[in-house]
């Protein structure tokens, strides 16, 4: 009876979307869902698991974890070129955790073990989060899933490390987290060599409550892990044509049976605009990208193809193929792009430029928030917001600052921003760099030191620029705006460095002085000195010479 009650609290679902780009590349997003139909602050039913993560869940309840975004991500996200993805990450890692608000410890020791845990379980360097990383914004990070308690942003804790590294090590744990592994179903085509020679990497693990009725009086756990990627299928084929096994090295062998859905949609909503291409099979149905919108996918579903027939004994091996060859370039202008930048000569002040451009028609009201270690001693006099558009009154709406604290707490500044249409707006602030102790240096203390990527966090009222899989589809309101979220790009300062080569090079010196000083010294006190008459000296031939320098050798 228990196991027949827990095998039917969980559903899995697979989906890929697949979406040919206006640059010529292609944008592949793996989104693997597990829901589990128990309360995430009961800890009784964390003992028991069937298709959720054992280890997850027993890190989630240890913790006191109500909500948890975590993203491991290489290379940047272009707006201007892309659009916007499905879900936005900055490089490097970024993790961010809303804790229950009963608690049965303090939320920083909950903090400061979960980074560790989590550590460990990804083999990644979250252990490096501590105070001096973390924040608690208040208005650009909201729960994503049904929060029953009132929004207390002391109940939150966001921290990014840029410098993070995304390799194969951190790969393996997480796929191990699907209840197929990469044994079946859409995580076999995970070839590591495939999914790190790409522009853009990204694989996420988001945790959150959702409602399993209207009225919310009951919630579940949601467990989505993420793979996005953006392919250049020129440098795997030669052109544009690209098919599975061309891209991940293998085409999809068998179906995963723990999935109640497992389904490939291909993007199909551009296919005029592009010239035109063909799919190979045909799609099983279509499915549309937008109640609103006429555009479509086309829908492969895993469970409905037949493995064991001939012509899929080799696997199911998607494929495209261009009607005729185009020209590429930058895509279309997104409503909300932006640029960020550093100013500044020498090793003394410097200064953080962000443009946020808004190419749409109409106002737009987004919230920007800015993380900056404490080494870079802001100046809030210089702070400045200038807009391009002379005429327009009351950009800046409301503004939150929270000042850093030397080895101990970064800075926040948050803006609340109206941006007129057709405009562009510069925010402008200066800093100051700090001296660091020569112990608290990195190994490679020359590459410089980042400072983290703004987030600027607003609704469009036009998502045409927005892909979003079926799946998630469903649990959207499609008369509602979206929410969309950017990231700029990370900034790499350099702080005034030690010569780290000094205690080697008085090494050196010293080891020459002494050596030289050495053989002086010890002749000196060694070598017995006789008084000669210089007359006698010289009427000795040199043969006599010779010889007076050979006896006493003899004679001792």
């Amino acid at each position: 009876m228990l196991v027949d009650s827990i095998t039917s609290n969980d559903h899995y679902h697979e989906e890929l979307v697949l979406k040919p780009l206006a640059t010529g590349h292609l944008y592949a997003h793996f989104q693997f869902t597990t829901y589990w139909h128990v309360d995430i602050a009961n800890k009784d039913a964390f003992k028991h698991f069937n298709l959720f993560p054992k280890p997850l869940g027993q890190i989630l309840s240890r913790y006191d974890v109500e909500e948890l975004h975590f993203s491991l991500t290489q290379g940047l996200w272009r707006h201007n070129w892309w659009g916007y993805p499905i879900l936005s990450s900055p490089p490097g890692a970024e993790l961010s955790v809303w804790f229950a608000a009963n608690m049965s410890q303090s939320i920083d020791s909950a903090w400061s073990g979960l980074t560790n845990a989590l550590s460990g379980l990804f083999c990644a360097s979250l252990n490096f989060i501590d105070s001096t990383t973390t924040v608690s914004p208040a208005w650009s990070f909201r729960p994503e899933g049904a929060s029953k308690k009132n929004l207390n942003s002391s109940r939150l804790r966001y921290a990014v490390l840029t410098r993070e590294t995304i390799c194969t090590e951190n790969l393996t744990p997480w796929k191990k987290l699907l209840p197929c592994d990469a044994k079946a179903g859409l995580s076999v085509l995970f070839h590591s060599l495939a999914l790190y020679n790409v522009n853009y990497h990204s694989m996420g693990v988001h945790v959150r409550p959702f409602c399993k009725t209207k009225d919310c009086k009951s919630s579940g756990v949601e467990l989505k892990q993420t793979l996005s990627l953006v392919f250049n299928p020129i440098i795997h084929s030669g052109s544009r044509d690209w098919n599975l096994e061309n891209l991940f090295s293998k085409a999809i062998p068998s179906v995963c049976p723990l999935a109640t859905t497992s389904k490939i949609f291909v993007d199909i909503s551009n296919n005029k605009t592009y010239g035109g291409f063909l799919l190979k099979p045909l799609p099983h149905s279509l499915a549309p990208v937008k109640p609103t919108n006429p555009d479509f996918y086309a829908v492969y579903d895993l469970n409905r193809i037949d493995f064991d027939k001939p012509y899929a004994s080799h696997g199911f091996n998607l494929a495209m193929e261009w009607l005729k060859l185009e020209k590429y370039g930058r895509g279309l202008n997104p409503p909300l792009d932006t640029h960020r930048y550093a100013t500044g000569l020498g090793d003394e002040n410097g200064g953080i430029r962000t443009r946020i451009y808004n190419h749409d028609e109409r106002d737009i009201n987004i919230l920007y928030m800015e993380v900056v270690p404490w080494f870079f001693r802001l100046y809030l006099h210089t702070f400045e917001v200038l807009c391009s558009r002379k005429r327009a009154q009351n950009v800046l709406l409301n503004r939150r600052f929270i000042p850093g604290k030397d080895r101990s707490r970064p800075y926040l500044l948050e803006l609340a921003l109206r941006l007129p249409a057709k405009s562009s707006t510069t925010i402008k602030i200066d800093f100051q760099r700090a001296f660091l102790k020569w112990t608290e240096h990195p190994p490679d203390a020359h590459h410089g030191f980042y400072i983290s990527s703004a987030v600027i966090t607003t609704v469009l009222l036009n998502d045409a620029n927005t892909t979003v899989p079926p799946l998630m589809a469903s649990n959207r309101n499609h008369d509602k705006e979206v929410i969309t979220r950017l990231y700029t790009e990370a900034l790499l300062v350099t702080l005034p460095t030690p010569d780290f080569s000094m205690p080697f090079i008085v090494i050196c010196l010293t080891s020459t002085v002494v050596a030289i000083a050495f053989g002086s010294i010890h002749n000196l006190t060694t070598r017995q000195y006789q008084l000669k008459n210089i007359e006698d000296i010289k009427k000795q031939s040199i043969f006599n010479r010779l010889i007076s320098l050979v006896l006493p050798f003899k004679k001792k």
